[in-house]
Protein backbone atom coordinates (compact mmCIF):
# COMPACT_ATOMS: atom_id res chain seq x y z
CA UNK A 1 0.00 0.00 0.00
CA UNK A 2 0.96 3.52 -0.70
CA UNK A 3 0.81 6.96 -0.21
CA UNK A 4 1.41 10.15 -1.98
CA UNK A 5 1.11 13.87 -0.39
CA UNK A 6 1.06 17.27 -2.32
CA UNK A 7 2.07 19.97 -0.31
CA UNK A 8 1.64 23.68 -0.62
CA UNK A 9 1.57 26.80 1.27
CA UNK A 10 3.14 27.64 4.38
CA UNK A 11 5.65 25.92 6.94
CA UNK A 12 2.52 24.59 9.11
CA UNK A 13 1.45 22.47 6.05
CA UNK A 14 4.65 21.47 5.45
CA UNK A 15 4.68 19.99 9.56
CA UNK A 16 0.79 18.97 8.94
CA UNK A 17 1.92 17.20 5.85
CA UNK A 18 4.77 15.45 7.72
CA UNK A 19 2.43 14.27 10.21
CA UNK A 20 -0.04 12.82 8.26
CA UNK A 21 3.11 10.82 6.51
CA UNK A 22 3.78 9.48 10.27
CA UNK A 23 0.49 8.33 10.71
CA UNK A 24 0.19 6.79 7.07
CA UNK A 25 3.39 4.95 7.40
CA UNK A 26 2.29 3.69 11.26
CA UNK A 27 -0.40 2.00 9.18
CA UNK A 28 1.22 0.49 6.85
CA UNK A 29 1.64 2.42 3.92
CA UNK A 30 4.38 3.39 2.27
CA UNK A 31 5.66 6.63 0.14
CA UNK A 32 5.55 7.39 -3.42
CA UNK A 33 6.23 10.07 -5.70
CA UNK A 34 3.72 9.00 -8.36
CA UNK A 35 0.18 9.73 -7.39
CA UNK A 36 -0.55 7.22 -10.28
CA UNK A 37 1.00 4.54 -7.94
CA UNK A 38 -0.68 5.69 -4.89
CA UNK A 39 -3.82 3.81 -2.62
CA UNK A 40 -3.87 6.82 -1.32
CA UNK A 41 -3.65 10.49 -2.18
CA UNK A 42 -3.91 13.66 -0.54
CA UNK A 43 -3.79 17.34 -1.10
CA UNK A 44 -2.91 19.65 1.52
CA UNK A 45 -3.82 22.89 0.27
CA UNK A 46 -3.41 26.76 0.99
CA UNK A 47 -6.16 29.64 -0.13
CA UNK A 48 -4.16 32.66 1.22
CA UNK A 49 -3.13 33.92 -1.95
CA UNK A 50 -5.43 33.42 -5.26
CA UNK A 51 -2.35 31.98 -7.17
CA UNK A 52 -2.38 29.01 -4.64
CA UNK A 53 -5.78 28.17 -5.02
CA UNK A 54 -5.97 27.58 -8.62
CA UNK A 55 -2.78 25.53 -8.50
CA UNK A 56 -5.24 23.27 -6.06
CA UNK A 57 -8.27 23.45 -8.33
CA UNK A 58 -5.40 22.89 -10.74
CA UNK A 59 -3.56 19.27 -9.64
CA UNK A 60 -7.86 18.32 -8.30
CA UNK A 61 -8.55 18.31 -12.22
CA UNK A 62 -5.68 16.05 -13.06
CA UNK A 63 -6.74 13.55 -10.49
CA UNK A 64 -10.15 13.10 -11.81
CA UNK A 65 -9.16 10.87 -14.62
CA UNK A 66 -7.05 9.14 -12.42
CA UNK A 67 -9.81 7.86 -10.02
CA UNK A 68 -11.98 7.05 -13.03
CA UNK A 69 -9.53 4.26 -14.00
CA UNK A 70 -8.89 3.38 -10.33
CA UNK A 71 -11.80 4.00 -8.12
CA UNK A 72 -10.83 2.09 -5.43
CA UNK A 73 -8.32 4.60 -4.61
CA UNK A 74 -8.79 7.41 -2.09
CA UNK A 75 -8.36 11.09 -2.56
CA UNK A 76 -8.58 13.28 0.50
CA UNK A 77 -8.02 17.11 0.50
CA UNK A 78 -6.69 18.97 3.15
CA UNK A 79 -5.79 22.26 4.70
CA UNK A 80 -7.09 25.78 4.44
CA UNK A 81 -9.49 25.03 1.21
CA UNK A 82 -11.32 22.71 3.24
CA UNK A 83 -11.33 25.02 6.49
CA UNK A 84 -13.60 23.90 9.43
CA UNK A 85 -16.88 24.92 7.99
CA UNK A 86 -19.23 21.92 6.38
CA UNK A 87 -17.36 20.87 3.17
CA UNK A 88 -21.06 20.33 1.45
CA UNK A 89 -20.32 22.98 -1.46
CA UNK A 90 -16.33 21.37 -2.24
CA UNK A 91 -18.30 17.96 -2.23
CA UNK A 92 -20.54 18.70 -4.73
CA UNK A 93 -17.63 20.11 -7.34
CA UNK A 94 -15.13 17.39 -6.05
CA UNK A 95 -17.47 14.16 -6.20
CA UNK A 96 -14.53 12.09 -6.65
CA UNK A 97 -12.67 13.12 -3.54
CA UNK A 98 -13.59 10.42 -0.78
CA UNK A 99 -12.72 12.73 2.12
CA UNK A 100 -12.60 16.45 3.74
CA UNK A 101 -10.28 17.13 6.04
CA UNK A 102 -9.84 20.29 8.18
CA UNK A 103 -6.39 21.97 8.71
CA UNK A 104 -4.02 19.87 10.93
CA UNK A 105 -6.37 17.50 11.88
CA UNK A 106 -6.39 14.29 8.93
CA UNK A 107 -8.35 12.16 11.75
CA UNK A 108 -11.18 11.17 9.36
CA UNK A 109 -9.23 10.04 6.71
CA UNK A 110 -7.16 7.69 9.29
CA UNK A 111 -10.32 6.77 10.98
CA UNK A 112 -11.58 5.90 6.98
CA UNK A 113 -8.48 3.69 6.23
CA UNK A 114 -8.55 1.97 9.79
CA UNK A 115 -11.88 0.64 8.98
CA UNK A 116 -11.16 -0.30 5.23
CA UNK A 117 -8.57 -2.20 6.70
CA UNK A 118 -11.02 -3.98 9.11
CA UNK A 119 -13.01 -4.68 6.62
CA UNK A 120 -10.65 -6.09 4.05
CA UNK A 121 -8.90 -7.53 6.49
CA UNK A 122 -5.55 -6.72 4.40
CA UNK A 123 -3.52 -7.16 7.58
CA UNK A 124 -3.80 -7.58 11.48
CA UNK A 125 -3.70 -4.07 13.66
CA UNK A 126 -4.27 -3.66 17.06
CA UNK A 127 -6.82 -1.83 18.51
CA UNK A 128 -4.13 0.16 20.71
CA UNK A 129 -2.34 1.16 17.43
CA UNK A 130 -5.68 1.94 16.02
CA UNK A 131 -6.48 4.32 19.11
CA UNK A 132 -2.51 5.61 18.07
CA UNK A 133 -3.38 6.41 15.16
CA UNK A 134 -4.96 9.82 15.80
CA UNK A 135 -3.15 10.85 18.92
CA UNK A 136 0.16 11.98 17.37
CA UNK A 137 1.59 11.33 20.36
CA UNK A 138 1.21 8.83 22.43
CA UNK A 139 3.93 6.32 21.55
CA UNK A 140 5.89 9.48 19.90
CA UNK A 141 6.15 11.33 17.14
CA UNK A 142 8.19 8.81 14.70
CA UNK A 143 9.30 10.71 11.60
CA UNK A 144 8.48 9.51 8.00
CA UNK A 145 10.69 7.20 6.39
CA UNK A 146 12.59 9.47 3.87
CA UNK A 147 13.13 12.25 7.15
CA UNK A 148 14.38 9.25 10.05
CA UNK A 149 17.87 9.76 10.49
CA UNK A 150 18.49 12.15 8.12
CA UNK A 151 15.98 15.44 9.09
CA UNK A 152 18.22 17.89 10.89
CA UNK A 153 15.67 20.61 11.05
CA UNK A 154 12.19 20.18 11.85
CA UNK A 155 9.01 22.23 12.30
CA UNK A 156 7.03 22.12 15.43
CA UNK A 157 3.66 23.51 15.39
CA UNK A 158 2.64 25.30 19.07
CA UNK A 159 -0.20 27.57 18.38
CA UNK A 160 -3.42 26.59 15.92
CA UNK A 161 -5.76 29.62 14.47
CA UNK A 162 -5.60 32.93 15.06
CA UNK A 163 -7.55 35.74 17.01
CA UNK A 164 -6.02 38.84 15.14
CA UNK A 165 -8.68 39.02 12.04
CA UNK A 166 -6.38 41.43 9.78
CA UNK A 167 -8.54 42.69 6.74
CA UNK A 168 -6.56 40.68 4.26
CA UNK A 169 -6.40 37.36 5.95
CA UNK A 170 -8.21 34.40 5.19
CA UNK A 171 -6.04 32.05 8.13
CA UNK A 172 -9.08 33.02 10.94
CA UNK A 173 -11.60 31.98 9.03
CA UNK A 174 -10.20 29.41 7.70
CA UNK A 175 -7.90 27.47 10.63
CA UNK A 176 -10.32 29.11 13.04
CA UNK A 177 -9.66 30.91 16.85
CA UNK A 178 -6.08 30.07 18.63
CA UNK A 179 -5.45 26.78 20.47
CA UNK A 180 -2.28 26.57 22.04
CA UNK A 181 -0.82 23.09 22.38
CA UNK A 182 0.03 22.08 26.26
CA UNK A 183 3.77 23.35 26.96
CA UNK A 184 4.26 19.64 27.97
CA UNK A 185 3.30 18.14 25.40
CA UNK A 186 5.47 20.37 23.01
CA UNK A 187 8.52 19.06 24.93
CA UNK A 188 7.57 15.59 24.53
CA UNK A 189 7.84 16.24 21.23
CA UNK A 190 11.00 17.89 20.66
CA UNK A 191 12.25 15.55 22.51
CA UNK A 192 11.35 12.68 20.41
CA UNK A 193 12.47 14.80 17.23
CA UNK A 194 16.13 15.16 18.79
CA UNK A 195 16.37 11.56 19.49
CA UNK A 196 15.93 10.83 15.66
CA UNK A 197 18.56 12.92 14.65
CA UNK A 198 16.77 16.28 14.66
CA UNK A 199 19.43 19.28 16.13
CA UNK A 200 17.16 22.62 15.15
CA UNK A 201 13.47 23.02 15.99
CA UNK A 202 11.32 25.61 14.44
CA UNK A 203 7.93 26.56 17.14
CA UNK A 204 5.31 27.70 13.98
CA UNK A 205 2.22 29.82 14.99
CA UNK A 206 0.41 32.32 13.03
CA UNK A 207 0.69 34.40 15.59
CA UNK A 208 3.81 32.33 17.33
CA UNK A 209 4.51 35.24 20.34
CA UNK A 210 0.43 34.52 21.41
CA UNK A 211 1.35 31.29 22.06
CA UNK A 212 -0.16 30.22 25.42
CA UNK A 213 -2.66 33.07 25.34
CA UNK A 214 -5.54 31.17 25.58
CA UNK A 215 -3.78 29.04 28.65
CA UNK A 216 -3.65 31.34 31.26
CA UNK A 217 -5.89 31.80 33.73
CA UNK A 218 -5.92 36.16 33.31
CA UNK A 219 -6.22 35.88 29.93
CA UNK A 220 -9.10 38.29 28.25
CA UNK A 221 -12.01 38.40 26.61
CA UNK A 222 -11.31 40.40 24.05
CA UNK A 223 -9.79 39.39 20.32
CA UNK A 224 -7.90 42.26 19.91
CA UNK A 225 -5.75 42.85 23.03
CA UNK A 226 -2.52 43.83 22.94
CA UNK A 227 0.46 42.18 24.78
CA UNK A 228 0.48 44.33 27.86
CA UNK A 229 -2.94 42.59 28.89
CA UNK A 230 -0.37 40.08 29.74
CA UNK A 231 1.90 39.89 32.25
CA UNK A 232 3.82 37.36 31.31
CA UNK A 233 4.71 35.47 28.25
CA UNK A 234 4.11 31.80 27.97
CA UNK A 235 6.07 31.26 24.99
CA UNK A 236 9.14 32.56 27.44
CA UNK A 237 8.21 29.85 29.42
CA UNK A 238 8.25 27.53 26.68
CA UNK A 239 11.71 28.55 25.09
CA UNK A 240 13.44 27.84 28.32
CA UNK A 241 11.86 24.07 28.99
CA UNK A 242 13.32 23.77 25.65
CA UNK A 243 16.37 25.45 25.88
CA UNK A 244 17.53 22.53 28.33
CA UNK A 245 16.44 19.64 25.97
CA UNK A 246 19.92 17.72 25.49
CA UNK A 247 21.09 17.28 21.95
CA UNK A 248 18.91 20.18 20.79
CA UNK A 249 21.14 22.60 18.98
CA UNK A 250 19.08 25.73 18.24
CA UNK A 251 15.46 26.90 18.32
CA UNK A 252 13.89 29.63 16.21
CA UNK A 253 10.29 30.27 15.91
CA UNK A 254 7.63 32.22 13.39
CA UNK A 255 5.87 33.85 12.69
CA UNK A 256 5.78 37.15 15.19
CA UNK A 257 3.48 40.39 15.23
CA UNK A 258 4.94 43.59 15.84
CA UNK A 259 2.03 44.16 18.75
CA UNK A 260 2.66 41.08 20.75
CA UNK A 261 6.91 40.33 20.51
CA UNK A 262 7.39 41.87 23.35
CA UNK A 263 10.86 42.80 25.77
CA UNK A 264 10.41 39.61 27.69
CA UNK A 265 10.73 37.53 24.38
CA UNK A 266 13.82 39.71 23.26
CA UNK A 267 15.51 39.08 26.54
CA UNK A 268 14.71 35.22 26.61
CA UNK A 269 16.66 35.05 22.65
CA UNK A 270 19.22 37.26 23.89
CA UNK A 271 20.02 35.22 27.34
CA UNK A 272 19.14 31.23 26.44
CA UNK A 273 22.24 30.20 23.99
CA UNK A 274 19.74 27.89 21.92
CA UNK A 275 17.32 30.24 20.94
CA UNK A 276 18.53 32.02 17.81
CA UNK A 277 18.89 35.62 17.24
CA UNK A 278 16.44 35.71 14.07
CA UNK A 279 13.21 37.00 14.10
CA UNK A 280 10.42 37.27 11.18
CA UNK A 281 8.05 39.78 12.15
CA UNK A 282 6.02 41.03 8.98
CA UNK A 283 5.24 45.22 8.53
CA UNK A 284 2.54 44.63 5.58
CA UNK A 285 2.71 48.43 4.78
CA UNK A 286 5.13 51.59 5.52
CA UNK A 287 2.13 53.87 5.46
CA UNK A 288 -0.16 54.16 8.27
CA UNK A 289 -3.59 54.94 6.71
CA UNK A 290 -2.95 51.23 4.70
CA UNK A 291 -1.99 49.77 8.10
CA UNK A 292 -5.33 50.92 9.66
CA UNK A 293 -7.32 49.73 7.10
CA UNK A 294 -5.33 46.56 7.19
CA UNK A 295 -6.44 46.29 10.83
CA UNK A 296 -2.70 45.48 11.84
CA UNK A 297 -3.33 47.46 14.91
CA UNK A 298 0.20 49.36 15.21
CA UNK A 299 1.70 52.17 13.34
CA UNK A 300 5.07 52.34 11.51
CA UNK A 301 6.65 54.45 14.08
CA UNK A 302 6.05 51.64 16.47
CA UNK A 303 7.26 49.09 14.05
CA UNK A 304 10.48 51.32 13.39
CA UNK A 305 11.00 51.39 17.52
CA UNK A 306 10.35 47.67 17.69
CA UNK A 307 13.16 46.80 15.08
CA UNK A 308 15.42 49.07 16.55
CA UNK A 309 14.97 47.15 19.78
CA UNK A 310 15.79 44.55 18.11
CA UNK A 311 18.90 45.79 17.29
CA UNK A 312 19.44 47.17 20.54
CA UNK A 313 19.06 43.93 22.78
CA UNK A 314 20.42 41.35 19.73
CA UNK A 315 22.65 43.00 17.88
CA UNK A 316 23.23 41.03 14.75
CA UNK A 317 20.00 39.85 14.38
CA UNK A 318 19.06 38.21 11.01
CA UNK A 319 15.26 40.20 10.69
CA UNK A 320 12.57 39.37 7.95
CA UNK A 321 9.42 40.98 7.17
CA UNK A 322 6.62 40.28 5.08
CA UNK A 323 4.98 43.00 2.40
CA UNK A 324 1.60 43.26 0.67
CA UNK A 325 1.73 45.89 -2.73
CA UNK A 326 -1.52 46.85 -4.09
CA UNK A 327 -3.72 46.21 -1.09
CA UNK A 328 -7.04 48.23 -1.85
CA UNK A 329 -6.99 51.99 -1.96
CA UNK A 330 -2.97 52.37 -2.24
CA UNK A 331 -2.10 55.01 -3.59
CA UNK A 332 1.26 55.79 -4.83
CA UNK A 333 2.29 57.38 -2.21
CA UNK A 334 1.57 55.29 0.48
CA UNK A 335 3.94 52.60 -1.75
CA UNK A 336 6.57 54.82 -1.88
CA UNK A 337 6.35 55.45 2.36
CA UNK A 338 6.31 51.06 2.04
CA UNK A 339 9.75 51.43 0.04
CA UNK A 340 11.27 54.16 1.77
CA UNK A 341 10.72 52.37 5.03
CA UNK A 342 12.43 48.97 3.90
CA UNK A 343 15.27 51.44 2.78
CA UNK A 344 15.61 52.72 5.84
CA UNK A 345 15.27 49.97 8.12
CA UNK A 346 17.50 47.77 5.99
CA UNK A 347 16.49 44.22 6.79
CA UNK A 348 18.08 40.86 6.03
CA UNK A 349 15.02 39.99 4.00
CA UNK A 350 11.37 40.70 2.35
CA UNK A 351 9.38 38.58 1.60
CA UNK A 352 6.64 40.30 -0.88
CA UNK A 353 3.26 39.25 -2.25
CA UNK A 354 0.78 41.35 -4.35
CA UNK A 355 -2.61 41.44 -2.64
CA UNK A 356 -5.56 39.09 -3.86
CA UNK A 357 -9.47 39.20 -2.35
CA UNK A 358 -9.79 36.40 -0.21
CA UNK A 359 -13.45 35.49 0.33
CA UNK A 360 -14.76 36.08 3.29
CA UNK A 361 -12.13 39.20 4.42
CA UNK A 362 -13.03 42.04 4.84
CA UNK A 363 -10.84 43.83 2.06
CA UNK A 364 -12.45 41.07 -0.64
CA UNK A 365 -15.54 43.61 -0.10
CA UNK A 366 -13.92 46.46 -1.13
CA UNK A 367 -12.76 47.50 -4.70
CA UNK A 368 -9.60 45.86 -6.16
CA UNK A 369 -8.39 49.27 -7.82
CA UNK A 370 -4.97 48.68 -7.78
CA UNK A 371 -4.41 47.28 -11.38
CA UNK A 372 -2.70 43.83 -11.73
CA UNK A 373 0.06 45.48 -13.56
CA UNK A 374 1.25 48.15 -11.11
CA UNK A 375 0.75 45.75 -8.89
CA UNK A 376 3.26 43.43 -10.42
CA UNK A 377 5.68 46.57 -11.19
CA UNK A 378 5.25 47.45 -7.05
CA UNK A 379 6.37 43.81 -5.99
CA UNK A 380 9.51 44.25 -8.54
CA UNK A 381 10.15 47.20 -7.22
CA UNK A 382 10.48 45.99 -4.01
CA UNK A 383 11.97 42.78 -4.93
CA UNK A 384 14.98 45.18 -6.69
CA UNK A 385 15.69 46.87 -3.74
CA UNK A 386 15.40 43.89 -1.17
CA UNK A 387 18.08 42.53 -3.34
CA UNK A 388 20.32 45.61 -3.10
CA UNK A 389 20.04 45.75 0.58
CA UNK A 390 20.92 41.87 1.18
CA UNK A 391 23.78 42.22 -0.86
CA UNK A 392 25.22 45.40 1.02
CA UNK A 393 23.97 43.26 4.57
CA UNK A 394 25.62 39.75 3.12
CA UNK A 395 28.53 41.50 2.19
CA UNK A 396 29.55 42.88 5.52
CA UNK A 397 30.72 39.03 6.09
CA UNK A 398 33.21 38.63 3.93
CA UNK A 399 36.41 37.39 5.76
CA UNK A 400 34.54 36.46 9.09
CA UNK A 401 33.52 33.37 10.46
CA UNK A 402 30.33 32.01 10.57
CA UNK A 403 28.50 29.06 12.63
CA UNK A 404 26.73 26.85 10.42
CA UNK A 405 24.15 24.09 11.43
CA UNK A 406 24.80 21.48 8.15
CA UNK A 407 21.20 20.58 7.36
CA UNK A 408 22.50 18.47 3.83
CA UNK A 409 23.87 18.49 0.70
CA UNK A 410 23.05 20.68 -2.38
CA UNK A 411 24.38 20.05 -5.85
CA UNK A 412 27.81 18.31 -4.42
CA UNK A 413 28.52 21.10 -1.39
CA UNK A 414 27.09 21.31 2.18
CA UNK A 415 24.04 23.80 3.25
CA UNK A 416 23.25 25.26 6.49
CA UNK A 417 22.29 27.76 8.06
CA UNK A 418 23.47 30.55 10.65
CA UNK A 419 22.08 31.32 13.42
CA UNK A 420 20.88 34.44 12.02
CA UNK A 421 19.33 32.51 9.50
CA UNK A 422 21.74 32.81 6.59
CA UNK A 423 22.35 30.29 3.80
CA UNK A 424 26.07 29.28 3.35
CA UNK A 425 27.28 26.61 1.42
CA UNK A 426 30.80 25.12 1.55
CA UNK A 427 32.35 22.00 0.02
CA UNK A 428 34.32 19.20 2.07
CA UNK A 429 34.77 15.74 2.43
CA UNK A 430 33.60 15.18 5.63
CA UNK A 431 30.15 14.25 6.35
CA UNK A 432 28.96 16.98 8.09
CA UNK A 433 25.23 16.74 8.27
CA UNK A 434 24.12 17.88 11.65
CA UNK A 435 27.07 19.17 13.30
CA UNK A 436 28.19 22.83 13.36
CA UNK A 437 30.49 24.13 11.24
CA UNK A 438 32.66 27.16 11.66
CA UNK A 439 32.99 28.42 7.98
CA UNK A 440 34.88 31.31 6.79
CA UNK A 441 32.97 33.41 4.16
CA UNK A 442 35.07 34.00 0.89
CA UNK A 443 32.04 35.01 -1.46
CA UNK A 444 28.68 36.75 -1.14
CA UNK A 445 25.67 37.28 -2.77
CA UNK A 446 21.87 38.70 -1.92
CA UNK A 447 20.59 35.49 -0.61
CA UNK A 448 23.38 33.21 -0.12
CA UNK A 449 27.34 32.60 1.65
CA UNK A 450 30.21 30.71 0.00
CA UNK A 451 33.44 29.62 2.15
CA UNK A 452 35.48 27.10 3.16
CA UNK A 453 35.15 25.21 6.67
CA UNK A 454 37.54 25.94 8.92
CA UNK A 455 36.63 24.10 12.23
CA UNK A 456 33.59 22.39 13.92
CA UNK A 457 31.65 24.58 17.34
CA UNK A 458 31.51 22.17 20.20
CA UNK A 459 27.42 21.16 20.81
CA UNK A 460 25.40 23.93 23.16
CA UNK A 461 22.97 20.94 24.18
Amino acid sequence: MKYHLWTIGCQMNEADSQRLASELERLGYQPTAQAENADVIVLNTCVVRQSAEQRVYGRLSSLRPLKARRPEMIIGLMGCLVGLHDPAPLRAQFPYVDVFLPPSNPALLLELLRQRQLDEQAQTIEAAAFAASSRLLDEGFVLPLADRGTLVAAYVPIIYGCNHVCAFCIVPYRRGRERSRPPAEVVAEVRCLVAQGVRQVTLLGQIVDRYGYDLVEHRTKSIEHRAESIEHSPLVDLLRELNEVEGLYRIRFLTSHPSYLRQDILEAMATLPKVCAHVEVPVQSGDDEVLQRMRRGYTVDEYRRLIACIRQRLPGAGIATDVIVGFPGETEEQFQHTYSLLEELELDMAHVAMFSPRPGTAAARWPDDVPAAEKKRRLLAINDLQARLASRINARLLGQTVEVLVEGQHRGKWQGRTRSNKLVFFTDQADWRGRLALVRVERTSPWSLQGTVVGEQPARG
